[in-house]
């Protein structure tokens, strides 16, 4: 196993997207996959991790308990299927998932469309 995939299911905040530099990068320079609910921006970049947003816009969903409850289903659906963009681990991106329905969709529909959004990701790798 290399030092670069996770060990574990934890989602620490060196997995996090942070810093407004980076996260500015990610929108001007990142290429874009859409498959609904989710828009998902991404860059290469030269880490030893994958780096993750999860945005959900106000203007999308209105109250912040909404908001919070979509981030957290995303924020879990991740954690728990983040091995499938370590699989290949030669190429680490900087990632965005955002949200763009207008209402909250279940845990189970999130993973899904989630799943299928890393896939696609592990698929940019091999071009």
């Amino acid at each position: 196993m290399s030092e670069s995939r996770p060990k574990s299911f934890k989602f620490p905040k060196v997995e996090k997207l942070t810093g407004k530099k980076k996260i500015e990068e990610l929108f001007q320079n990142g290429s874009s996959i859409f498959l609904h609910p989710f828009l998902l921006k991404f860059i290469a970049v030269d880490e030893t991790v994958h780096r993750v947003l999860i945005a959900v816009p106000k203007k999308k969903i209105k109250r912040a308990v909404d908001r919070n409850l979509i981030k957290r289903r995303i924020r879990e659906s991740y954690r728990l299927n983040k091995h499938i963009a370590y699989d290949q681990p030669e190429t680490f991106y900087h990632v965005g998932f955002i949200y763009q329905d207008t209402k909250a969709l279940s845990y189970t529909e999130i993973e899904k469309k989630l799943v299928i959004l890393l896939k696609r990701l592990q698929d940019e790798k091999s071009k």
